[in-house]
């Protein structure tokens, strides 16, 4: 059964949120465990103090929004939402080079130094992300997503466990659905999800298998399914002169600062910068999806509303599973 999220909408009642949670039990039976405003006496200025300083830390750098989303993909795709993705070390998965340039953990480092000195040994790492990519996703203009909290932190991070459970941007529509299924996701999450796209930015080497090197050292489309001004738009910004581990282009053309719809609108016209991107066009499955949503931005937000909720909630530990970390890159 789909979740129903009517009865979750950003302008919703105490009591209207409340009806999400037996909808969230259809999810998984460790939901039960979890609570909307779940640190409401043990740490009553939480989700106050995360979104503060998600607000604080992008009015110096814009940028780290769109980190923060990608950071609760690389985390809850892996071994679930339990904050694994933050500790640093050898061998974790922060060190593996699928992960390498993921960004946004300083902001949740600092968010989690404030709460330690208000609220000592009480919210949780995995929490901390959640709600950080929650309200960086609100601060662009997206919806504010109700969401409950109590996930308990992870012990284990392993470099081995990225690669087969992320998303790599020349997977097909079959290799994204069987992860996206893998973690109880559907079709429909997998293209909803991948409206995550209409903020952040990528480094060129993640799609410049979309084009070739001519004889004269100059960049030369090879995948048809890209506009062509579009494509030539990209080769100038990622020259053959210039890092394509360092340079950056927007994941959005056209509206990179705000969350809206135009990531659908964008894949119509053929300007999806991902090859990942580009197949959802090519797949009756998930053409028909993007095709609603690119047309109405309000059915995109109820949608998002309803897949980053399935999304926050895979594989949480909670109750006496794993730990309240004191820092958020290491093990207690």
């Amino acid at each position: 059964m789909a979740l129903q999220v009517s009865s979750c909408r950003p302008n919703s009642t105490l009591f209207a949120l409340l009806l999400c949670l037996p909808l969230l039990l259809l999810i998984s039976s460790s939901v039960a465990d979890l609570s909307f405003n779940f640190y409401a006496g043990s740490c009553p200025g939480a989700e106050l103090i995360v979104r503060n300083t998600v607000r604080s830390a992008s009015s110096s750098d814009p940028s780290v929004l769109g980190k923060l989303l990608r950071l609760i993909f690389h985390d809850c795709f892996v071994q679930g939402c339990e904050g694994s993705v933050l500790i640093r070390g050898n061998g974790t998965e922060r060190s593996d080079p699928g992960n390498a340039s993921l960004g946004g953990f300083t902001v949740i480092e600092s968010i989690k130094n404030v709460l330690e000195i208000f609220c000592p040994g009480t919210v949780s790492c995995a929490d901390i992300l959640v709600l950080a990519a929650r309200d960086a996703v609100e601060a662009l203009g997206g919806p504010v997503v109700p969401l409950p909290t109590g996930r308990r932190d992870g012990t284990v991070s392993i470099a081995a466990n990225v690669r087969p459970n992320i998303i790599d941007t020349d997977f097909t529509v079959d290799k994204m659905i069987n992860i996206f299924s893998s973690k109880g996701l559907s079709i429909q999450d997998l293209v909803v999800l991948s409206g995550a796209h209409t903020i952040g930015a990528a480094h060129c080497n993640t799609f410049n298998s979309r084009f070739k090197l001519d004889p004269k050292g100059n960049l030369e489309l090879i995948d048809s399914s890209l506009d062509n001004s579009y494509a030539q738009t990209l080769m100038n910004k990622c020259s053959s002169s210039l890092d394509p581990t360092t340079t950056v282009v927007e994941n959005d053309p056209e509206t990179s600062s705000t969350f809206d719809n135009q990531y659908y609108k964008n894949l119509l016209a053929h300007k999806g910068l991902f090859q990942t991107d580009s197949v959802l066009m090519e797949d009756d499955r998930t053409r028909k999806i993007v095709e609603i949503l690119a047309n109405d931005q309000e059915s995109f937000f109820e949608r998002w509303t309803e897949s980053f909720m399935k999304m926050s909630v895979i594989g949480v530990r909670v109750g006496e599973e794993g730990e309240i970390r004191r820092s958020c890159s290491a093990v207690n």
